[in-house]
């Protein structure tokens, strides 16, 4: 974020692009682009993606049923802070905590979408997405969401107004090619006697072929502005005290 802080809250923050193929995958390409990284990225390993489908069946009952995706390839730095993902048309640069800043995320994003772009040579973007995952950790069990958010679930006043777990979620038109996803819930404490929340945010290009491949920067810079407003916009001053704001 441009505004620093001693204690930022993001645990991670990653970016997604989609492609639109030139032509039929090829399981090398994960390898190739291994070769060009490794230096960085030298630690890899497979993740084998699967989803849950439901069936109706003729009873009318639903049935579950475990389906297994394409491979996805991952290629960790050394400290396991940083990360690169491949699979079936699609790569994704991700950063664990302790966050760097942006000016050095950037570049990282930029030079392994340049050596993909190189091997695999896609035609477009189907689908771009810069996401930044917060987690605020609160030592009290309970808290005012008002005193640290201004985004936050609205319960009607003849609604009791205590509450435990929520999850609210606002998506955010920005022109007819962008989205911003909004996303505050309450997560599993990891002590006792505390109350802890994500705050995660999510620019996406949801229109395919909405830009082309030579504009990402521009669209990188435009996507890490409007997510850095969105959360300075989405907390109050009580939470910069919480995060130690560097004046």
């Amino acid at each position: 974020m441009s505004t620093k802080y001693k204690n930022p809250p993001i645990v991670e923050a990653l970016c997604e692009f989609q492609f639109i193929p030139s032509q039929p995958w090829d399981i090398t390409i994960s390898g190739m682009l291994y070769e060009k990284i490794r230096d960085d990225f030298p630690l890899k390993q497979q993740q084998v993606g699967f989803g849950i489908a439901v069936q109706p069946r003729e009873e009318g009952i639903l049935e579950q049923k475990i389906e297994f995706g394409p491979p996805r390839m991952q290629f960790f730095s050394n400290d396991k802070t940083s990360l690169v993902q491949v699979g079936l048309d699609l790569l994704t640069v991700n950063h664990l905590k302790p966050y760097p800043t942006w000016k050095k995320i950037k570049p990282l994003i930029l030079k392994i979408l340049e050596k993909y772009i190189d091997i695999a040579s896609p035609k477009g973007f189907r689908r771009i997405g810069l996401r930044y995952i917060n987690k605020i950790d609160f030592n009290q069990h309970e808290i005012e969401l008002t005193d640290y958010l201004n985004y936050y679930p609205f319960i009607p006043n003849n609604l009791p107004q205590t509450h435990k777990t929520f999850q609210v979620t606002v998506e955010i038109p920005y022109n007819e090619r962008d989205t911003l996803s909004l996303t505050l819930e309450t997560l599993i404490p990891e002590k006792p006697d505390t109350f802890s929340l994500m705050l995660d945010l999510d620019y996406i290009m949801v229109l395919p072929d909405g830009i082309a491949l030579n504009e990402v920067s521009n669209w990188l810079e435009d996507a890490h502005t409007t997510i850095e407003n969105a959360f300075e916009a989405c907390i109050t001053d009580n939470c910069r005290k919480l995060f130690e704001e560097v004046k």
